[in-house]
C-alpha cells in the first residue's frame, strides 16, 4: 500500500500553516491573492509529548469539563480523534447533534471550517463552537468564494432570460449558504441532492449548482437530465467559459469544483477491483466522477456507505471509493467482510488531517483555564440567511 502525503508532515504536527490562496473577481477578471489562515502557534511541549501523554492529557481535560463540552468527530477524522467524539457523523448530522445538546456550553468540532460554521448557525446563542485547528479548511469549499459566485450570478442573470435558482452543497462557506438563502435557494447534502434539485426545478427552469461539479452532474444524470443540458462554469473565464447560447440551453449550470480525495478514484481502479474479485461490490461516494459512478454497484453519502456495509452479510466483498480513515475503520469493525479502498495509493483528506490530537488537547486545556480559543462566529446577517437556506433544506422531501 502506498500513502499519498498531500499534507506536509510539518503542518500536520503543528508547524505554522502555509499561506492559502484566495480569489477576488473584479469585472470578470479573477485575481489570485495570498491569505494566511490565523492559527495561534502551539507551545512546543504539545508536540514534544508522546502519543500516550497527549491522549492522557485529553482524557484528564475531557473528564474535568464534563457535560460543559460536547466533542463532534467527522467520519474522516483519524482514530486518535474519533475515540474522544461524543458523536460521529457527516457534516450536517454533526451540526444537528450540536443543536440537540443545548446543555453543552462548548461545541468542539473536529472537522473542517465550513462544518464548524454550520454548527454555529444551528446552535443556541449561549453555545460557543470551537475548531481545534483554524487551518482545517476544505479544498472543495475553497474552490468557490463569495466574490466569484456574485460575479457568476451577475453574468448569468445578464445573459440568461429565464429564472435561475442557486443550490449550494453543504461543503461551502456560510456566506455562500447565505447567498442562496437570500435568492430563494437552498443547501443540499450528498444524500438529498436529488430532492433539492427536484425542489429547485419546481421553482425555476435553471439551477446554478456549486461548488462540486461531480455531485451535481451525477445527480442530474440520475434524474434523467441529458449531459448536453448541463454546462460547466469556470470562474476564471468570462461567462464561465461558455457561450451565451450554451447557457440559455442549459438546465443545470455546474461550478468547476471537486473533492481532491474523491476525484482520485478512476474507472481503471474499478476495473482492476473487478478483475481481482469477480464478486466484488463497488461502493462509491457521489463526489466521484461520472464514469466511476456509472461503473459502481452502489453510490451513496458517507452515512449511506456505512449503512450499506453494516447491513451486508458476512463474506461480502467491498471496494469503497471514499476517504481512507473511514474505509479502514469499516474494515476493522467488520472483519467478516473484505473491505478495502478502491484507490491503492491511500490519500487521506489532508485538511481533516490537520486536526491533530495536540490541537484537541490544546483547546480543551484552554477551556479548563477559562480561555476560549479558535471560536467560530458567523456574523449575524450571514447567519440569518444561511439559516434560511438550511431550513429550506430541512423542509425538502
Amino acid at each position: 500500500m502506498k500513502i499519498c502525503t498531500s499534507l506536509p508532515r510539518s503542518l500536520a504536527n503543528g508547524a505554522k500553516p502555509e499561506a492559502a490562496m484566495a480569489t477576488v473577481t473584479l469585472g470578470g477578471l479573477a485575481l489570485r491573492a495570498h491569505r494566511t489562515p490565523v492559527q495561534e502557534p502551539l507551545p512546543d511541549h504539545y508536540f514534544q509529548a508522546t502519543d500516550e501523554e497527549t491522549q492522557a492529557a485529553i482524557a484528564t481535560a475531557r473528564a474535568a469539563l464534563g457535560s460543559r463540552v460536547v466533542i463532534l468527530g467527522h467520519h474522516y477524522q483519524r482514530d486518535e480523534i474519533i475515540r474522544w467524539a461524543d458523536y460521529t457523523g457527516d457534516s450536517y448530522k454533526l451540526a444537528q447533534h450540536a443543536a440537540a445538546r443545548p446543555d453543552a456550553e462548548f461545541i468542539v468540532f473536529c472537522g473542517v471550517h465550513f462544518m464548524a460554521e454550520s454548527a454555529d448557525i444551528l446552535s443556541a446563542d449561549h453555545q460557543k463552537v470551537i475548531l481545534p485547528n483554524m487551518t482545517a479548511g476544505c479544498s472543495m469549499a475553497d474552490m468557490a468564494d463569495i466574490y466569484q459566485v456574485r460575479d457568476c450570478w451577475e453574468q448569468l442573470t445578464a445573459v440568461v432570460s429565464e429564472p435561475i435558482l442557486p443550490i449550494t452543497y453543504m461543503n461551502s462557506a456560510a456566506n455562500l449558504k447565505a447567498f442562496v438563502g437570500e435568492r430563494g435557494g437552498a443547501v443540499c447534502t450528498s444524500s438529498n441532492a436529488a430532492a433539492a434539485l427536484r425542489w429547485a426545478f419546481e421553482r425555476a427552469p435553471k439551477v446554478l449548482f456549486f461548488p462540486d461539479q461531480h455531485l451535481g452532474r451525477n445527480t442530474g444524470w440520475k434524474m434523467g437530465i441529458p449531459l448536453e443540458e448541463m454546462v460547466l462554469w469556470d470562474p476564471d473565464q468570462l461567462l464561465g467559459g461558455c457561450t451565451s447560447e450554451q447557457l440559455q440551453r442549459a438546465r443545470l449550470i455546474l461550478w468547476k469544483g471537486h473533492c481532491s480525495v474523491h476525484n482520485r478514484f478512476t474507472l481503471a481502479q474499478v476495473q482492476e477491483a473487478r478483475a481481482r474479485y469477480p464478486d466484488i461490490r463497488i461502493l462509491v461516494h457521489p463526489e466521484c466522477t461520472l464514469d466511476v459512478v456509472q461503473a459502481a454497484d452502489e453510490v451513496g453519502s458517507t452515512e449511506q456507505i456505512i449503512r450499506a456495509i453494516e447491513s451486508s452479510p458476512p463474506g461480502t466483498k467491498w471496494a469503497v471509493g471514499t476517504e481512507i480513515n473511514l474505509v479502514n475503520r469499516l474494515a476493522q469493525r467488520h472483519p467478516e467482510q473484505l473491505i478495502f479502498c478502491l484507490d491503492p495509493v491511500v490519500c487521506p483528506c489532508s485538511t481533516m488531517y490537520r486536526i491533530h490530537p495536540a490541537y484537541l488537547r490544546w483547546v480543551l486545556e484552554n477551556l479548563l483555564e477559562g480561555r476560549v480559543v479558535n471560536q467560530i462566529v458567523v456574523p449575524a446577517e450571514i447567519r440569518h440567511w444561511a439559516r434560511v437556506a438550511l431550513d429550506r433544506m430541512l423542509a425538502i422531501r
